[in-house]
């Protein structure tokens, strides 16, 4: 009869073990792996810079899903979330390298706890990011490359019209692989993604798909609207907007420093506050 100790790994590497899937957000090694869509990215000389740089650094802190991430398993980054749009535009459009770049900084503006702040103190988050392209360390990285910082912002501003943005209404790169990370941080994703990216294609910039692929995003793209109405979003978002505009009302915070904190500095900041008073009846 076999035993518990008669049931282990092989010692040789090379046997019965997968391959090693290189994962590595830091711009270090010369291949980077999504790990939703398993799509292998040959990093560009110019993106593994920015890898490096503190803005995109910076969105390794952010959650993508906001306050919600205290109630719910919306726990990936920003960074995940960028790294997968590139992927994907990697996957659909390889040799577009301004595309590619743009996918990568497309969400460098956010606010801490993205989404969640936004608004607040007048913060913007899509103007932030259009400054951030114009400032250091990013500019220079783009000018090394032979890229200019204005041609980024145009393709982030829908001029021309690209897969990053396609056209209102319609499925998106930078939408897509929001609903399905958020779908398989949920666990409500029942297709694997990659058999799902084989059904799909771009036609004029729009992410296109058969029935039965559309009717998985339709599911998801539902799913997401009803986290965003439901308690376990609306509360801690509340909250938490109540909490960042005591700290600006106050003085402890400006909004420039609000605007560049991690999500952990925006929490520590909130240590200063007291618990949100009742509203007057």
């Amino acid at each position: 009869m076999a035993t518990n100790t008669d049931r282990t790994l092989p010692h040789d590497p090379g046997e019965g073990t997968a391959p090693p899937v290189p994962t590595n957000a830091v711009g270090m090694a010369p291949v980077f792996t999504d790990p939703l869509w398993r799509i292998p990215v040959r990093l560009n000389p110019v993106e593994a810079e920015l890898l490096r740089t503190a803005p995109l650094r910076r969105l390794h802190f952010v959650a993508h899903g906001g306050a919600s991430t205290i109630s719910t398993l919306q726990s990936y980054s920003r960074l995940e979330h960028s790294l997968g749009v590139l992927a994907l535009v990697a996957h659909f459009r390889p040799e577009d390298e301004l595309l590619r770049v743009a996918a990568l900084l497309h969400d460098i503006g956010h606010l801490p706890l993205s989404h969640t702040v936004e608004g607040v103190g007048g913060l913007d988050h899509h103007a932030i990011g259009s400054q951030l392209l114009r400032a250091e360390p990013v500019r220079s990285v783009l000018a090394g490359h032979g890229i200019d910082a204005g041609s980024v912002a145009a393709v982030l501003g829908g001029q021309p019209l690209s897969p990053l943005l396609g056209r209102p209404g319609l499925m998106n790169l930078d939408h897509l692989d929001s609903y399905v990370r958020s779908g398989r941080a949920a666990g409500r994703l029942e297709t694997d993604p990659a058999v799902l990216l084989a059904r799909l294609t771009l036609e004029d910039s729009v992410v296109s798909a058969d029935r039965e692929a559309a009717a998985v995003l339709v599911a998801l793209v539902r799913a997401e609207a009803q986290l965003h109405t439901s308690w376990d979003n609306v509360g801690p978002v509340s909250v938490v907007r109540r909490l960042a505009g005591r700290l600006l009302d106050s003085g402890a915070l400006t909004p420039a420093r609000l605007a560049r904190m991690t999500d952990a500095e925006l929490w520590s900041a909130f240590d200063s506050c007291g618990p949100p008073g009742r509203r007057a009846a």
